[in-house]
């Protein structure tokens, strides 16, 4: 599983990082980076949850 974030997109808005805490953070820069860009499969269901709910479809998830 590898994710993807398009940041021209992306608005920070960290809902994806209440989903999904250990994959996802923004930082004091403003900006979402990721903390494991090819998160375990056990972290699927939560990165799922965040490319739903992430109001600009600024995440992807691939396989």
């Amino acid at each position: 599983m590898r994710i993807s974030v398009n940041y021209e997109l992306c608005e920070s808005n960290a809902l994806c990082t209440a989903v999904a805490p250990d994959v996802f953070e923004i930082r004091d820069d403003g900006y979402l980076h990721f903390l494991d860009e090819d998160p375990p499969e056990a972290q699927r269901p939560a990165v799922a949850e965040a490319v739903q709910i992430c109001p600009r479809a600024a995440i992807t998830l691939e396989s």
